[in-house]
C-alpha cells in the first residue's frame, strides 16, 4: 500500500511539474526561449527532462532562456545533493548511497581545497566497484584520482581497446556454451558495396541518435566530461552492491541516460558518440522548423564532419568510406521508392561518391576542393532523391534514404540487438521495455511498421535463444510471434506495404518478408522436430514451446501467397505427422546401428533392437506423445504404427527363414511378439476400442504366433514320438511287481508320468509365442500315449468267456438218473470231458499281478489330474503375462479343461473294469470251479449249502484286499460279488443233469443267498447293503421261481412265449429262458413230459 501511495505521488509530481514549467515558458516571466537543435514547439521538448532551477533563476534574471543549456543542467546536477547559495563555506558532495552505506561516519570531513574550477556534476556518477584486478588495468593516462586535465586522443581510446581488458571483460561473462546459429540466418540479399556488421552498428546508432535529437534530447556533454578519463571497461563492469548491473539511467534518468545506455550497449565509443552529436547538431544550424530525423543522416555528417576531428587519417578514411557505402546503399541499391524520371541521376551519384573517396588520396588543397565539390554536388542530387513521396506523406515530411527493405531492417536489427545484457547474452537488459520504446523513434526513418517490427524481434530474440539456449528468450520469442497479426488483422495500408517487400537470394525463390524472417525459425525448428528423440532428450519442456513455434510460423507463412505454391503441409496434423515419422525413422536408424555393433554373441541382434525399440516406445509415449497429441490425437498411434513397421522389414526375413525352434528363434520370436503387443496395447489406451481394432487390423501383423505355431508343432510332435516309444517299451518291459509295500504300482507307469512331465515342462519352457492349437496337440498326443498304456496293460487278459466253463447241454429230468443222484453217483455230460483241455491252453495271471496292474491303472487316472490341473495353471499364466491386447484366435475359452484327457479316462477306466471283471470271474470260475461250480448243491442242495464256500471265497477276498489300494477296494470287491451271484445262477440254472430242485429247496436257496449277502456286507464293513441288495435282487428272484409248483411253471412258460412276441413278461415276471431252465432242473415227470412235447428236450444220459 506505502508502495502505490508512492507511485501516485510522484505521478501527480511530475504532471504538477510539467504544467508548472509549460505555464512558466508560455507566458511572461521568460524574456525569450530558445528551442534546442531539432525542436520546433515546446510539444516537441521533454519537460521532464528541463531543469527548474535553471528556468527559475533565467526568470529572476529575466534573462535569454536556452533549453538546450536547461536540459544540460538537469543532467549534470540530477545526480548531487540540492545546495543552497552559502558563499565560500566548504562544501563537498555525498557520493555514495546513503541507504547502503550504514551509518554516516562519526568524524568530521577533511577540509576541502579552494578550487578556482567549480566542481560540475556529470551525467553518470561514479560507480561503486568491487575490488578487481580490473582496476590496475586502466588507462595510464590517466587514473580515477587523477586532477590534471588533459584531453581524449585516439591513443587514448586505442587503450580502452586493450587486449587486457578485453580478456578481462570476458572473465566477468556468464560462461555460457554458445550455440552456432548460422542455421537462422534471414535470407536477404548480401550488400553489394561490402557493408559489414560493425558499418551497420555504427550507422543504427547514427540514426538513434538523429531519431532522439528529434524529441529535443540530443545534447553534447561538457568538455569537463569529454576531459574525465574513465575506462569503458570499467563502465560496464560496473556492479552496485546488489551485484546487478548499474543501469545509466538510475545515475541519468530520462532520454539523456537511455542514450548513453545504448552506447554502452551498442559498444560505441565515447569518442564518436560525441563527435555524431556534435555533427548532428551543426547540420540543423540554419535549418529552421526542421526536424533531425528527416535530414539525409550520412549525408550530414560528411557535411559537417571534417577531417581534423580525427587524430588518426585511417579513421577518418574507414569512417568516410562507410558513410559513403551507406549513402549507396540507401539511396541507390535498396531505394524504398522507386526512381521513376530520376533514374538517370543514380549513375552521376556513385561518379559522385567515388570522387570523394578518391580525394582522400590527392594532396591536401586539390583533395579538399574535390571533396567540397562533390559534397555540393551530391546533396543536389541526393536530397531530391530521399524526398520522394512514400505511404501518403508529403515531401520533406520524412526523407527515404534508409527505408528500403533489405537495408532498414539489417540496420534495425543492429538496434534490437541492444536489448540483450552484455555481460550475459542469455539475458535481457534491464531497461529493455525503455529501449523498445526508444527505439519505435526509428520506425519514421527506417519505415518500420508494428509487424515489421513484431516480426524482426521476435527473429532477433529466437536466434539469441538458439546462441545461448536460454528458456527466457524463447518465451518472449513466441510472445511476439503471437504479436504478428494474421492477414485478415492487418490494415490494408499494412497489407499492401508487406506485399510489396520482396527478395531473391541464390537458391532460394523470390521471399516475402515474412518468409525471410520466418523461414530460417521454422526450417531450424522443423529439423529440432525432425528429430526430436535426440534434440529434446532431457525433457520436453522445451520441445512444447518449439511446437508452438513451429505451428505460428506455420500459419503465418501458409497465408504468404507464395507459400502456398510450394509444398507445405495444409494442417497441422499432416506436419505433426512429418515430425514424427522423420524423427522416429532417424531414432531406429540410430537403435540399429548401436544394436549391429554390439556384442551379440549371447542375444540375436533382433532380440536386442526390440528390446530397444520398446524403451524407444515407452519414452515417446510418456514424454513426446502428450506434446504432440494436443494437436493431432493419434500421434501415438501414428508413432507406434510407424515402429512396428520399420522393424516388421527387418524381422520378415528372419521370420521366413525359420524352419525349426532354434536357439535364435526362442529369443527372437517373444521380443517380437511383445514389442508388437505392446504396440498393440499404446494404440488401444490411445483411442476408442473400436476404433483401436481397426487400427490394430491395418497394421501388417508379425504372425508371429503363426509362424511359431509350426515349429512347435513339428517339435510336440516329435516328442509325443518320444513318449509313445517309451510306453511301448514300458509295457513290454513290465513284470506287474509293485514298487514297494507302500507304493503298490508298477514302475512302469512312474516312468511314462516322468517322460510327459519332462516333455510339459519342455515345453513351457518355450517363451515362444504358441496358441492353442499347440497346447491341444500336446494334450491329444499325452491322452493318446496314456490310452495306449492302458489298452497295453490289459492286453495280456484273456475274454470272460474263456474263463468260463461251457454251458452244459439242456435235458429233462430222468428218474433213473434222479435215483442215482440219491446215491451220490457222479454223472457227466457226454461234453463234459472236453472243457479242461480248453481251459488248460489260457493263460490266466495270478490275482496279486491284477491287483498291482489296477492300482497301476488307479495310479495313472489320479495323476492325470495333477497333471492336467498343472498344464491349465501353467498356461493360463503364460497367457496372462502376454498380456494380450488384440482378439486372439486362442479357442481355449469353448474347451472344458477337464475334458482335455477324457480319452484315456475313459480307457483306463475301461481297463479296470475288465481287470476287475477279469479278477472276478477269474476267482469264481477258476481259483473256485471245484466246490463253487462243479460241486455246490450236489447231490442235493441240502447236502451242500453256501457256508462250505465262506471259508474259501473269504481267503480270496483278503488277498484282494492286501493288495489293492484303498479307494479300488469297494470297486473289486463289487466285481467278486457279480462273478458269485453268476457262479450261483450258472449252478442253479445251468448246473447240468447232475443236478435236481423241487420246490421245497427254494427256501434253502434263499438262505444261500443271505448268507451270500452278509459275507459282503460284512457287518457293515464290507459293500453297502444297498449295493448288495441291488445285485442279488436278479438272483433272489429266479430262487422264488424255484419255489412254485411245476404246473404254475408250465403254464407260466406257455403265456410268456405269447408275451415275449408282444414285448412283455409272464405273469411270474420271468422270460421262457430262465422258465425253461428251471423246468430242466425240476425233479418231476410231469415237467419232463412238458418238456418232451413242447421242446423236444432230451432225456440226460447216465
Amino acid at each position: 500500500m506505502d508502495e502505490e501511495n508512492a507511485l501516485e505521488l510522484l505521478q501527480r509530481y511530475r504532471r504538477d511539474r510539467r504544467v508548472l514549467l509549460d505555464f512558466i515558458l508560455s507566458g511572461s516571466l521568460i524574456k525569450k526561449v530558445v528551442m534546442p537543435p531539432g525542436a520546433v514547439t515546446l510539444d516537441d521538448v521533454d519537460l521532464d527532462q528541463v531543469s527548474v532551477d535553471y528556468v527559475l533563476n533565467c526568470a529572476k534574471r529575466s534573462s535569454l532562456l536556452e533549453l538546450s543549456e536547461a536540459i544540460r543542467d538537469y543532467h549534470d546536477h540530477t545526480g548531487l545533493p540540492q545546495m543552497s547559495d552559502t558563499g565560500s563555506v566548504g562544501e563537498f558532495y555525498l557520493t555514495t548511497d546513503p541507504e547502503t552505506s550504514g551509518s554516516p561516519p562519526r568524524r568530521t570531513p577533511p577540509p576541502v581545497p579552494v578550487s578556482t574550477v567549480p566542481p560540475v556534476a556529470v551525467s553518470t556518477p561514479t560507480p561503486v566497484f568491487a575490488p578487481s584486478p580490473v582496476v590496475s588495468n586502466l588507462s595510464r593516462s590517466e587514473s580515477f584520482d587523477s586532477t590534471q586535465e588533459k584531453e581524449l586522443t585516439v591513443d587514448d581510446i586505442d587503450d580502452f581497446e586493450d587486449d587486457d581488458d578485453s580478456a578481462a571483460l570476458e572473465g566477468f561473462r556468464s560462461k555460457r556454451t554458445l550455440n552456432d546459429a548460422s542455421d537462422l540466418a534471414v535470407k536477404l540479399p548480401s550488400f553489394s558495396t561490402g557493408l559489414t556488421d560493425d558499418d551497420l552498428r555504427e550507422t543504427a546508432y547514427e540514426i538513434l541518435l538523429a531519431c532522439a535529437g528529434a524529441t529535443g534530447g540530443l545534447i553534447v556533454p561538457s568538455k569537463e566530461k569529454k576531459k574525465e578519463k574513465r575506462s569503458s571497461l570499467i563502465r560496464k563492469l560496473g556492479r552496485s552492491k546488489t551485484g546487478s548491473v548499474v543501469s545509466q539511467s538510475q545515475s541519468a534518468p530520462g532520454l539523456v541516460g537511455l542514450l548513453e545506455t545504448m552506447r554502452v550497449q551498442m559498444e560505441i565509443s565515447e569518442v564518436m558518440d560525441i563527435r555524431t552529436r556534435q555533427g548532428l547538431l551543426n547540420a540543423l544550424v540554419g535549418k529552421v522548423g526542421k526536424r533531425m530525423d528527416t535530414l539525409l543522416i550520412p549525408l550530414e555528417l560528411l557535411c559537417c564532419i571534417s577531417r581534423s576531428e580525427f587524430s588518426d587519417k585511417k579513421a577518418f578514411i574507414r569512417w568516410q568510406k562507410r558513410q559513403l557505402k551507406v549513402l549507396e546503399e540507401g539511396l541507390v541499391n535498396h531505394p524504398a521508392v522507386g526512381f521513376g524520371e530520376s533514374g538517370r541521376k543514380t549513375n552521376e551519384l556513385r561518379i559522385l561518391l567515388a570522387k570523394i573517396e578518391e580525394s582522400e588520396f590527392l594532396p591536401s588543397s586539390n583533395g579538399e576542393l574535390q571533396r567540397t565539390e562533390c559534397l555540393r554536388s551530391l546533396r543536389e542530387i541526393a536530397i531530391p532523391l530521399a524526398e520522394r513521396p512514400a505511404r501518403g506523406d508529403l515531401t520533406g515530411e520524412i526523407c527515404h534514404w534508409a527505408d528500403g527493405y533489405h537495408f532498414n531492417v539489417r540496420l534495425y536489427e543492429k538496434l534490437l540487438l541492444s536489448v540483450f545484457d552484455m555481460l550475459d547474452e542469455g539475458k535481457l537488459t534491464e531497461e529493455v521495455e525503455e529501449i523498445l520504446e526508444l527505439l519505435k523513434s526509428t520506425w519514421r526513418v527506417l519505415g518500420i511498421t508494428e509487424t515489421i517490427h513484431h516480426t524482426c524481434y521476435a527473429w532477433i530474440l529466437f536466434r539469441q535463444y538458439v546462441i545461448t539456449s536460454e528458456l527466457g528468450l524463447l518465451l518472449h520469442a513466441i510472445e511476439q510471434l503471437k504479436k504478428i497479426p494474421l492477414m485478415e488483422q492487418r490494415g490494408q495500408h499494412e497489407r499492401l506495404n508487406l506485399k510489396s517487400l520482396h527478395s531473391k537470394v541464390e537458391g532460394e525463390h523470390d521471399m516475402s518478408f515474412l518468409q525471410s524472417f520466418l523461414t530460417p525459425i521454422q526450417r531450424w525448428a522443423d529439423k529440432q522436430l525432425g528429430d526430436y528423440h535426440l534434440q529434446f532428450n532431457e525433457g520436453p519442456t522445451i520441445m512444447e514451446k518449439i511446437v508452438a513455434v513451429a505451428m505460428i510460423t506455420r500459419r503465418l507463412l501458409l497465408e504468404e501467397p507464395e507459400t502456398t505454391m510450394h509444398s507445405l503441409p495444409i494442417s497441422d496434423r499432416d506436419q505433426i505427422e512429418i515430425y514424427i515419422s522423420s524423427s522416429i525413422k532417424n531414432a531406429f536408424a540410430r537403435t540399429l546401428q548401436v544394436v549391429e555393433r554390439a556384442d551379440v554373441s549371447h542375444e540375436h541382434h533382433l532380440t536386442l533392437l526390440a528390446e530397444e525399440l520398446k524403451k524407444l516406445l515407452k519414452k515417446d509415449s510418456g514424454t513426446f506423445m502428450p506434446i504432440l497429441s494436443q494437436r493431432h490425437p493419434q500421434a501415438t498411434v501414428v508413432s507406434a504404427s510407424l515402429v512396428h513397421k520399420l522393424y516388421g522389414h527387418r524381422l520378415k526375413p528372419f521370420v521366413d527363414g525359420a524352419e525349426h525352434l532354434t536357439e535364435d528363434v526362442i529369443s527372437v520370436f517373444p521380443e517380437a511378439e511383445s514389442l508388437e503387443q505392446f504396440i498393440m496395447a499404446l494404440i488401444t489406451s490411445s483411442c476408442q476400442e473400436e476404433n483401436a481394432e481397426i487400427l490394430c487390423k491395418k497394421l501388417n501383423l508379425y504372425e508371429i504366433e503363426e509362424k511359431s505355431g509350426t515349429l512347435v508343432l513339428r517339435w510336440v510332435n516329435s516328442q509325443l514320438g518320444r513318449i509313445l516309444g517309451w510306453v511301448e517299451r514300458a509295457i513290454q518291459q513290465e513284470n506287474w511287481d509293485p514298487i514297494s509295500p507302500q507304493q503298490r504300482h508298477a514302475s512302469s507307469i512312474v516312468e511314462v508320468y516322468r517322460i510327459v512331465e519332462e516333455t510339459v515342462d519342455q515345453f513351457f519352457a518355450l517363451k515362444v509365442p504358441m496358441r492353442f492349437t499347440e497346447l491341444n496337440c500336446l494334450f491329444r498326443g499325452i491322452d493318446n500315449a496314456l490310452q495306449v498304456y492302458a489298452n497295453n496293460a490289459v492286453n495280456d487278459l484273456a475274454s470272460k468267456e474263456d474263463l468260463t466253463p461251457p454251458v452244459p447241454i439242456l435235458t429233462r429230468y430222468k428218474k433213473e438218473v434222479g435215483i442215482k443222484a440219491f446215491v451220490k453217483k457222479e454223472l457227466f455230460d457226454a461234453r463234459m470231458p472236453e472243457e479242461p483241455t480248453r481251459t488248460n491252453e489260457i493263460s490266466v495271471l495270478a490275482t496279486s499281478t491284477l491287483c498291482v496292474q489296477l492300482n497301476t491303472l488307479y495310479y495313472a487316472i489320479s495323476h492325470l489330474n495333477k497333471l492336467e490341473d498343472s498344464i491349465w495353471e501353467r498356461w493360463t499364466s503364460k497367457r496372462s503375462q502376454e498380456k494380450l491386447i488384440k482378439k486372439s484366435l486362442d479357442k481355449s475359452k469353448s474347451f472344458p479343461q477337464k475334458d482335455t484327457f477324457d480319452g484315456s479316462r475313459k480307457a483306463i477306466n475301461a481297463a479296470m473294469d475288465r481287470i476287475c471283471e477279469y479278477a472276478g470271474t477269474k476267482i469264481i470260475f477258476r481259483d473256485l470251479r471245484v466246490p463253487f461250480i462243479d460241486n455246490l448243491y450236489k447231490p442235493s442242495v441240502s447236502a451242500s449249502r453256501m457256508d462250505a464256500l465262506i471259508e474259501p471265497l473269504d481267503m480270496e477276498l483278503s488277498q484282494l484286499c492286501d493288495i489293492v489300494v484303498e479307494p479300488l477296494r469297494d470297486r473289486i470287491v463289487t466285481s467278486l460279488l457279480q462273478a458269485s451271484l453268476d457262479g450261483l445262477l450258472r449252478v442253479i440254472l445251468d448246473g447240468g443233469p447232475s443236478r435236481v430242485f423241487f420246490p421245497g429247496d427254494a427256501k434253502l436257496l434263499e438262505e444261500d443267498l443271505d448268507v451270500l449277502k452278509e459275507f459282503f456286507i460284512s457287518g457293515g464293513d464290507g459293500l453297502p447293503r444297498g449295493v448288495v441288495e441291488n445285485q442279488i435282487a436278479r438272483v433272489r428272484h429266479v430262487i422264488k421261481l424255484h419255489g412254485y409248483e411245476t404246473r404254475e411253471l408250465i403254464e407260466d412258460l406257455k403265456s410268456a412265449s405269447g408275451m415275449e412276441m408282444q414285448g412283455g413278461k409272464s405273469k411270474l415276471g420271468a422270460d421262457s429262458k430262465t422258465l425253461l431252465r428251471i423246468l430242466c432242473h425240476r425233479s418231476d415227470s410231469e415237467a419232463s413230459l412238458f418238456l418232451k412235447k413242447q421242446y423236444k428236450i432230451p432225456k440226460s444220459s447216465a
